[in-house]
């Protein structure tokens, strides 16, 4: 939040040419990021209890199923045209089961257990229906398409993590997350001759304890 005010600030500059104070903080910064959940307490989508509500497992058409292969799928499928979709790729109709029929969580749980995860991504693939399967950590670096955009590169310690987002054309940024730890005291020297401090005082420091220096670095 403080950066997309300092950016806000920066783009308002452009047309007054003055600046200004931003004020950010953590409790503000989430309350209003949660602005949504509080303005909807009155509305289906979020005013109802726990676990009634459209987007928190209250409507079928909005939940996660487990599979025959003990793993889930989600569906999000809201808009009719997208409900229709997911229809006729589980092989049911409106008549069967009505957008906002209270016997629809059942007809699906019953319905996703018939197939295996792939089988039910290979049947959803390329539609518009809003399902997905639910990815494990490894198994979402994995999938094809972060695949095909390395949305994912290995740690040192080979595990996965996200690569750097969003992408610049122009100037992309590069990722730590791949690159070796730097080891003790090895950026000392580089960081005091970016403070220009001289060769004779970076070693006088290092002789008389004041900073750590690394026996490789080069003067």
């Amino acid at each position: 939040m403080c950066a997309l005010g300092i950016l806000a600030a920066l783009y308002e500059r452009t047309f007054s040419g003055q600046g200004q104070v931003i004020d950010a903080n953590m409790v503000e910064g989430s309350a209003y990021l949660g602005s949504w959940i509080y303005r909807t307490q009155n509305m289906p989508f979020w005013g109802q209890s726990r676990g009634q509500n459209m987007l928190d497992g209250g409507v079928h058409f909005y939940d996660t199923y487990k599979t025959k292969d003990n793993k889930y799928m989600a569906v999000g499928a809201i808009e009719p045209h997208f409900y229709a979709i997911l229809l006729k790729g589980l092989g049911l109709s409106e008549e069967t089961v009505s957008q906002w029929d209270d016997a629809g969580k059942e007809i699906f749980t019953q319905k996703f257990l018939e197939k295996t995860q792939e089988e039910w991504c290979r049947v959803f693939d390329g539609t518009d229906a809003c399902v997905t399967p639910v990815l494990s950590i490894e198994e979402a670096a994995n999938h094809p398409h972060n695949a095909e955009r390395n949305t994912f590169v290995k740690t040192v310690d080979n595990i996965p993590a996200p690569n750097a987002a969003p992408r610049l054309s122009r100037t992309p940024a590069v990722t730590l997350a791949s690159q070796t730890l730097p080891g003790r005291a090895k950026d000392t020297v580089d960081i005091l001759k970016e403070l220009e401090y001289s060769t004779k005082d970076i070693r006088q420091m290092g002789d008389d304890g004041i900073v750590e220096i690394h026996q490789q670095s080069k003067f």
